[in-house]
């Protein structure tokens, strides 16, 4: 079969939900309209490891508009919306190879799908498929013009794997972007996380304590929301510069051992292994919540879990509890998986739009500019990046002023001075 999904007979429910997504996403609309015109990846072979959700459908639309093959498979087991997969294959033609809950082997066999595609171009979510590609299957490289990666996991090891000359094409850091990880990370991940921890649990946030492992653009926006519920937010850290801007943010910031001892709820957005370890495992309180919205469930120690625990009981779905020797209960969520894919939708179409615009508009200058770039890690360019903005605004009605000729002029002069 050309795809492989839990039923085909979702997808009208999928068809719904993609076009209620596509009302939040005018920035994509308007890309794919200039792509169903000018084809500019006509042809071209896209294998695409991506979060199967309604937000995603409009991106394959785009590509499709824009003359590609497509095959799109999930960057995580938990992550896939059946219903819109459903949707992909019966409306638009995407060959699909995505479960909500598929075991280890049916991921891998589906990201095999996606390889087994000979792609030109590979967009990432983690970079599993670009990962794959290299250790599996390297005799499909020299056909690949570049590729894209989605998150800030997937740009460590992709930077890891130019550093070391494992790389073998060009690739453009999209998460990098200004419209995406201001936005998409920030705000997206923000409001997403929380949704996903109250959908799973029912908690009230107001007057608990969250701990929120890594500053960067994700934290920052969990923290920022969070306190905004009446939480009372604690950081932990490891790069000083962050950690001291936790802190004049009016964030406690500490070691995640003495952090444990406060954590009514803990989330880690890192992009690191064994955030959440043995040193905190034995200090959290009785019932304490854990989750991750930090891509890859490795950032909780679960195997620590697995041995130490005396039993582990399902509450609900999504909902685990690990019974310690000494009788506390420890609660993980979505099997440490994204919290914010697995228990609720993801981050909001319009977050999401300029997200995937910068996809779109990636894919693009790569088949223009794939000759001139050697393997490697690029940064999406600037112009892209602006113009991105600009429709945004254009889209959310919102004017700005623009610098007369004589400011630029200023601007670009080193003799103007005091007067």
């Amino acid at each position: 079969m050309d795809y492989d999904i839990k039923d085909i007979s979702l997808a009208e429910a999928g068809q719904a939900r993609i076009a209620w997504a596509r009302r939040d996403m005018p920035v994509l609309q308007g890309i794919s309209q200039r792509f169903a015109v000018e084809q500019p990846l006509a042809g071209l072979r896209i294998s695409a490891c991506l979060h199967v959700t309604s937000e995603t459908a409009n991106l394959m639309q785009a590509l499709a508009a824009a003359g590609a093959d497509i095959v799109l498979v999930a960057s995580n087991p938990l992550s896939t919306q059946d219903d819109v997969a459903a949707a992909l294959v019966k409306y638009y033609g995407i060959k699909v190879y995505a479960i909500c809950g598929e075991d280890t082997e049916t991921y891998y066999r589906h990201i095999d799908a996606a390889i087994e595609h000979r792609p030109q171009l590979t967009m990432d979510d983690g970079a599993d498929v670009v990962g794959r590609l290299h250790d599996k299957r390297p005799e499909y490289l020299p056909g690949i013009i570049g590729g894209t990666e989605e998150t800030t996991t997937g740009v460590i090891r992709l930077t890891a794997m130019a550093a070391d000359g494992a790389l073998a094409y060009p690739i453009i850091a999209v998460n990098d972007a200004k419209t995406k990880h201001f936005f998409d990370n920030r705000y997206g991940t923000g409001q997403s996380t929380l949704d996903g921890v109250v959908r799973a649990t029912n908690r009230l946030l107001a007057g608990r304590t969250l701990v929120v492992s890594g500053y960067g653009w994700c934290g920052r926006g969990l923290a920022l929301r969070a306190a905004g519920m009446g939480m009372k937010v604690i950081v932990c850290e490891v790069d000083p510069v962050k950690a001291l801007e936790a802190h004049m943010d009016g964030y406690r910031v500490m070691p995640a051992a003495e952090a444990a001892r406060y954590a009514d709820i803990w989330i880690t957005v890192t992009g690191n292994l064994k955030v959440i370890d043995e040193a905190a495992f034995e200090n959290l309180k009785d019932g304490a919540i854990l989750a991750n919205s930090g891509h890859f469930n490795a950032e909780i120690n679960l195997a620590w879990l697995e041995e130490h625990a005396l039993r582990k009981n399902q509450l609900k779905p999504l909902v685990d509890e690990y019974i310690l020797a000494d009788q506390r209960s420890i609660i993980v969520l979505a099997e440490g998986r994204l919290v914010n894919l697995s228990a609720a939708e993801g981050h909001p179409a319009e977050v999401m739009d300029m997200s995937f615009a910068n996809q779109a508009l990636a894919s693009e200058y790569l088949v223009q500019q794939a000759q001139n770039l050697a393997p490697g890690v690029y940064q999406i360019p600037d112009a892209i990046d602006t113009e991105i903005a600009r429709l945004k605004l254009q889209a959310l009605g919102v004017s700005i002023d623009t610098l007369t000729a004589e400011q630029s002029q200023y601007l670009a002069s080193w003799q103007a001075g005091t007067e």
